[in-house]
């Protein structure tokens, strides 16, 4: 009795486990199904111009390493300045990005260390001046790596580290 207890209870676990997965599972829709008035969509004009308002129309592409930009002042390194960026481009943009994304990153460094060398991470950087200029600044770099693909650079996370 000992031995079949576990045994059973084990049994009557997976029976329940098995019959719950099967009643939950994902249902397989028809076309009438997914679209109850029977209407068939169109598919999108390949030269429809996308609204800059869908974020549907975009795809995201996240860059995989942050960028660390030194802050010089005086001749030393007073802050450390750390960015990730996303590029918002034209659906099926995102493998142009990975296929010339060193490229596209020392492009982007550069206009960062330009920022920085001119004061952009002093003071309130976070100001929505600052960004404003930080942020087409870098879409004119990345257009001139990527052309129309890129629509525009998303600064995801900054921060600014001081020295001591």
């Amino acid at each position: 009795m000992g031995k079949i207890l576990p045994a059973l209870l084990a049994l009557i676990g997976l029976a329940v486990g098995g019959g719950g997965g099967y009643m939950l599972r994902p249902t397989a829709h028809t076309s009438s199904e997914a679209n109850p008035c029977g209407e068939v969509s169109a598919a999108p004009d390949a030269h429809s111009v996308a609204d800059p308002h869908d974020a549907s129309a975009f795809n995201y592409v996240k860059l995989n390493n942050q960028f660390v930009i030194p802050v010089v002042e005086a001749g030393r390194v007073s802050a450390l300045v750390i960015l990730s960026l996303s590029l918002e481009v034209a659906p099926g943009g995102s493998e142009k990005v990975y296929a010339v994304e060193p490229r596209l990153r020392d492009t982007l460094l550069q206009v960062l260390f330009n920022h920085a060398n001119t004061g952009g991470f002093r003071g309130a950087f976070t100001e929505a001046g600052n960004m404003d200029a930080l942020r087409r600044a870098l879409l004119e770099a990345a257009r001139k790596t990527l052309g129309e693909t890129v629509s525009n650079v998303l600064i995801a996370d900054i921060v600014r580290q001081d020295s001591t």
